[in-house]
């Protein structure tokens, strides 16, 4: 089964996969290799125009939906 999330809010519309390639950029970013994620939690919050990610368990950084 193949599924797609979108997140729609005021004219904006986003792709689950947009917003876990953000979120993997902050890991490497951070001096880490994508082979070492093994789990991403996103929550999107749209009214602070914010996504909060947590990187396997522990690790935590946020990016902004613009």
């Amino acid at each position: 089964m193949k599924s797609t999330l979108y997140v729609e809010y005021q004219e904006k519309q986003l792709e689950e996969k947009d917003l876990v390639a953000k979120a993997k950029k902050i890991w490497t970013n951070g001096g880490k290799k994508v082979s070492e994620l093994t789990s991403l939690q996103l929550y999107v919050k749209p009214e602070e125009n914010m996504v909060y990610c947590v990187f396997n368990e522990d690790t935590r950084g946020e990016f902004t939906l613009d």
